[in-house]
């Protein structure tokens, strides 16, 4: 303890000798129990507080002796023709739950960050967010390897960070600048990185895409599945059920991942389907129903089904039970076909931060100081990444027809009408 204070006292020594405009008590020795009763820093509002603090923070933490791992008990998942599914224990190591909570908040806090963005009319168009629903994106890519492929519909923004986009690529997208991950012109459903093949405006027409993803992975040889993504609101699409029937013909290594997320659009799974037990509208195809709020039940059920899809024994269907918080697009406010208490239920009982937030505090994997601590260094990457997205330039309209092809001569592109010309740069 005494070696403890030492330290954090020559963190603290240079700020101390300033002018003093004021005394306040060092947050983080007030919330550690250890150092109540033996300590009492006081600080000046100078420069150089806020950095001290977070030195002294980190001083406190890593003098902290954490847990390596830590085991937990995950929900049991719905099977459907299988005989066995995911291990309901799983282990958490300190390093991968800092790195689900460091994504997880990122992805929530670009959300947010969008949704400021559009209402201040900087984003235009189609914007449909993902908070809430972190733990899907999340949890899915820490259940894969980066050489396997995915594919989603238009509420894509998690994915593409996910699938390593960085958050300035992404808003400057959103915001139709040239250095957004299109060139600023795919917008908000039209993202696509190594191995992410979108966002894809048309209801369920991503499906049929997935499954041809899969079967280019299977007629390489490549040990590679495919993730392809839908919403519970195009679970009804024929051109779904048409890809199901190839892909267990061929048995493709094809994963179908229903995101239930209880209404599509502004009408609840309950009125829209005759059967919400979406991860049995497989049929002949195996299936399991997933707690898609808890990142450790996602992560072990795409684990699970990426090695049955890797097996040979073809697809395998997943619905991911999970929760958007805004409405269905940034045009829907979301509370007129639900009630604002049962959006303030979910985020009380099933938010997918807070749940992993507390298993790691209360498993010694964590302190809440070092979370918070991620939380202020997430915001910042956000503010930065925003102040870019609204000062880089747009595309000139030049470049109105490049990138059509990734590796074709230049050639000309009609425009709106045969006398205007656009040249196509791949």
């Amino acid at each position: 303890m005494r070696k403890m204070l030492a330290a954090v006292s020559r963190v603290l020594s240079g700020a101390s000798q300033k002018p003093s405009h004021g005394l306040t008590v060092l947050p983080s020795l007030v919330s550690s129990s250890r150092l109540k009763q033996s300590s009492h820093f006081s600080l000046p509002k100078c420069w150089g507080y806020s950095h001290s603090v977070r030195q002294a923070s980190r001083v406190l933490i890593a003098s902290r002796n954490f847990a390596n791992d830590a085991t937990f008990e995950i929900k049991k998942c719905d099977l459907h023709r299988l005989e066995e599914g995911p291990p309901v224990t799983t282990v958490l190591t300190r390093e991968d739950g800092l790195k689900y909570y460091r994504m997880m908040q990122t992805v929530r806090r670009m959300e947010l960050k969008a949704d400021q963005l559009y209402k201040q009319k900087i984003i235009r168009g189609f914007c449909h967010l993902c908070d809430g629903q972190e733990a899907c994106c999340v949890g899915l890519e820490a259940g894969i390897n980066p050489t396997d492929h995915l594919i989603t519909a238009y509420r894509a923004h998690g994915f593409t960070f996910t699938r390593g986009l960085s958050v300035r690529e992404i808003l400057a997208e959103l915001t139709g600048r040239k250095g957004g991950c299109a060139k600023g012109k795919g917008g908000s459903m039209h993202m696509y990185a190594k191995n992410f093949y979108g966002g894809n405006g048309i209801v369920g027409a991503q499906v049929p895409l997935g499954a041809g993803i899969a079967l280019a992975c299977k007629y390489n040889g490549k040990d590679e599945v495919c993730l392809t993504l839908y919403g519970d609101g195009a679970a009804n699409q024929g051109q779904i059920f048409e890809a199901y029937n190839m892909a267990a013909l061929w048995k493709l290594p094809c994963i179908f991942i229903c995101e239930n997320n209880r209404y599509g659009m502004g009408t609840s799974v309950e009125r829209a389907a005759a059967s919400t037990d979406y991860y049995k509208r497989g049929d002949f195809i195996p299936g399991l129903r997933v707690d898609g709020m808890d990142i450790l039940c996602v992560r072990e059920a795409t684990r699970f089904a990426a090695a049955y899809c890797r097996s040979g024994k073809g697809p395998i269907l997943m619905e991911l039970q999970t929760y958007r918080y805004h409405g269905h697009s940034m045009s829907d406010p979301g509370v007129s076909y639900r009630t604002r208490e049962e959006i303030q239920e979910v985020r009380s009982k099933s938010d997918p931060i807070m749940l992993l937030k507390d298993r790691m505090v209360n498993s010694n994997l964590a302190s809440v100081e070092e979370l918070k601590e991620i939380d202020v260094e997430v915001r910042k990457e956000i503010e930065d990444a925003a102040q870019f997205a609204t000062a880089d330039p747009e595309p000139p309209l030049e470049e109105l027809g490049y990138h059509i092809y990734s590796s074709d001569p230049p050639f000309e592109v009609r425009g709106a009408n045969q006398w205007i010309k656009f040249k196509s740069v791949s």
